[in-house]
């Protein structure tokens, strides 16, 4: 049961070289996922990204920020567009990660946003920071917890992106087995605790949770900013 959907998260991307940075990275907690201001040196020190990097993703997010209203925001739309070149494609789980990008729940990213979230996928990112957000993507509703038919919406998911397609009893069967697995305490919901103790049994359910390419100086964009640059120099 992964968190991203393959085709997000083995999207190709146009890789840019950027100048070293003797700055080191440190690691992200819990507490500096917060919306500030945009200093870079400020984000990376409360990331994991070098300041180098931090000048990089704003170059990527002044992309993103631009594909369709050139408001200097990442709307939702345009990171539908990034992504499947389809701003109208409907994605729970993007719409799950766009909503946690949106810390301040304004309905659009700002850049700290932005760097900050993305942050959490960098692989020096601790793991209980990973397992916080991975339960915050399930718990669709915002309660705090992850409930039966929050489950089955995720899995739905799961299996739409993966294309797919099984009887409403197999499902059934799926959500009830993990709810039997990871409900200790038997009360119909999982609960914080329960999910941690569940993915040290289950690591692999974080693997989607680390974009290795995020370790690299080489930063990666989109690939429709590619093709979209190249649309422009043959017009």
């Amino acid at each position: 049961m992964g968190c991203i959907p393959s085709k997000v998260g083995e999207n190709r991307h146009l890789s840019l070289e950027v100048p070293k940075d003797k700055t080191p990275p440190s690691e992200v907690t819990e507490n500096k996922l917060k919306p500030g201001h945009e200093d870079f040196s400020a984000l990376a020190s409360e990331t994991p990204f070098t300041i180098s990097e931090v000048e990089t993703l704003k170059e990527l997010f002044n992309k993103l920020s631009t594909s369709i209203v050139k408001d200097g925001l990442i709307q939702k739309e345009e990171l539908h567009f990034a992504l499947f070149r389809n701003s109208n494609k409907r994605n729970l789980f993007l719409d799950r990660m766009f909503d946690l990008f949106d810390v301040n729940r304004n309905g659009h990213i700002e850049f700290g946003e932005f760097v900050r979230s993305l942050s959490v996928f960098h692989p020096k990112t601790p793991e209980a920071v990973k397992i916080k957000y991975a339960f915050k993507l399930y718990d669709l509703r915002h309660t705090g917890y992850i409930e039966r038919e929050e489950l089955k919406e995720m899995v739905l998911a799961i299996l739409v992106e993966s294309d797919l397609v099984l009887s409403d009893d197999v499902i059934e069967q799926i959500v009830e087995k993990t709810f039997v697995e990871v409900d200790s305490q038997g009360d119909g919901r999982i609960d914080l605790e329960e999910w941690k103790e569940y993915v040290g049994k289950n690591p692999s359910i974080l693997k989607n949770m680390t974009l290795p390419y995020l370790m690299d100086i080489t930063l990666a964009f989109p690939s429709f900013v590619l093709n979209a640059e190249t649309e422009e120099s043959h017009s």
